[in-house]
């Protein structure tokens, strides 16, 4: 298949190429022609960017690779508007143009030789930031004193928070880049940013951060968006979950084209922004049912976990419980084998029963409390703690009682006491030779 044959060259385009030529010192014509061909046969615009590529600085048409940043400036879907400076008229003004073109050569050969040179004996300031908040709000002072307050609402703060806003609040940035020294800034700081439907436009629509190329601040984000002229402006939004650059304007652009190329970016890309918002709204929605769910899952725990509490600690009472009834029945039961020896030994320390024959004894019918009755003997002279003892030893008999005579009702001293530590005998007590005796039960007193 045959090669397209190039187009010819009209009379005007063979002298920019010639002139091309002598001003770069390229001995290839097609790669002349390229060059020119990729500016718009714009010589000037040619020559400077043959400049910056002997000089090590990007073309604008071969950018080296991406290095990582924060931001994705590798996205080749990025809409790149360039306005370039308006070319000579008629005679007069080819004339003068041809006549400063190599003041202008020499001037920015120079001006590039003598900055290239000052990197090898002092380091460039810019390259280490200090005060990256400072330099926005010097660049902010400074561009108020020589343009006035009315323009766009910057953003003070940082590079990075600007970023951070955007992305959280999911709206557009806008960067703008200040060269201070180029001769196009002041024109467009007057003309165009700072214009009431430009300002407004930009203060409704998106956020606004700017600095400085002078800055460290400014020369960092400048590294780092790749700049090719000045005005340069670049708008940043969350695309793909990656900040990124979605639109890129260089040059003197007026108010009107401005507002209208920053709609089309906005406009092309809502629909990431829109798919972003329902995706977070989706991811919010996630983490709200699912704190939701962990709450309820906590709340489940903690009822589950007050539950085996409470059955703990019922399973720990009822344990108690029954250790404080099986001590209660040991204790009943030591107490009772402490009363049944007790009731033994005060049995086998009773002196013996007299005869029935004896003058000296006393027959003692005592009816206990449950209505049993029992008959023994006892010797006028024995105390009445013997009568005591004698009923205690019963196992009829209950643990504590009194022994009362029914006429005259009275209760008999049978154990010592502080004021009687010794009993009466049964003749003092005024017992007859037989007599009924009651015994009242005590153990509830």
């Amino acid at each position: 298949m045959a090669a397209p044959e190039e187009q010819e060259l009209s009379p005007a385009q063979t002298e920019k190429l010639l002139q091309f030529q002598d001003l770069t010192g390229l001995e290839s014509m097609d790669q002349c022609r390229r060059t020119l061909e990729q500016h718009n046969w714009n010589i000037e615009a040619a020559v400077q960017d043959r400049l910056n590529e002997q000089e090590g600085v990007p073309s604008v048409f071969n950018p080296p690779p991406p290095r990582p940043l924060q931001v994705n400036t590798a996205d080749h879907r990025v809409y790149s508007y360039i306005v370039s400076r308006p070319q000579p008229r008629g005679l007069l003004g080819w004339s003068y143009y041809l006549i400063m073109l190599p003041f202008r050569f020499t001037y920015y050969t120079l001006l590039d030789i003598f900055r290239f040179a000052l990197r090898f004996i002092r380091p460039d300031p810019r390259g280490r930031v200090t005060d990256p908040v400072g330099d926005v709000v010097s660049f902010i002072h400074s561009f108020e004193e020589k343009y006035g307050r009315a323009h766009p609402v910057f953003y003070q703060g940082t590079y990075s928070q600007a970023l951070n806003d955007a992305k959280r609040e999911l709206r557009f940035l806008l960067v703008y880049l200040h060269g201070d020294d180029h001769q196009d800034t002041d024109e467009f700081c007057r003309n165009t940013l700072c214009t009431e439907e430009v300002l407004n436009f930009i203060n409704t629509r998106m956020l606004f951060w700017a600095c400085s190329t002078s800055k460290p601040e400014g020369y960092r984000v400048s590294l780092a968006l790749r700049e090719n002229t000045y005005p340069f402006l670049a708008m940043i939004m969350l695309k793909d979950r990656k900040m990124t650059v979605v639109g890129r304007l260089e040059g003197l652009i007026q108010p009107e084209d401005l507002i209208n190329q920053l709609n089309f970016i906005m406009e092309a890309n809502q629909t990431y922004l829109m798919s972003e918002r329902l995706e977070r709204e989706e991811r919010n929605q996630t983490q709200v049912l699912r704190q939701q769910q962990d709450e309820a899952y906590q709340a489940s725990l903690r009822a589950d976990q007050e539950k085996d509490r409470k059955k703990r600690e019922e399973q720990e009472q009822k344990r108690q419980e029954e250790e404080r009834a099986r001590q209660s029945v040991l204790a009943e039961e030591r107490r009772q084998r402490t009363l049944a020896e007790e009731k033994e030994r005060k049995s086998e320390c009773l002196p013996p029963e007299p005869p029935m024959d004896d003058p000296d004894s006393v027959k003692i019918v005592f009816k206990l409390p449950n209505d049993t009755r029992v008959e023994r003997r006892f010797l006028f002279a024995q105390s009445l703690t013997v009568i005591h003892d004698f009923l205690f030893s019963l196992k009829e008999t209950p643990e504590k009682f009194q022994i009362v005579t029914n006429f005259p009702r009275r209760v008999l001293p049978c154990l010592p006491t502080e004021e009687q530590p010794n009993p009466p005998t049964l003749k003092e007590a005024g017992l007859s030779r037989s007599e009924v005796l009651f015994v009242q039960d005590l153990t509830d007193d």
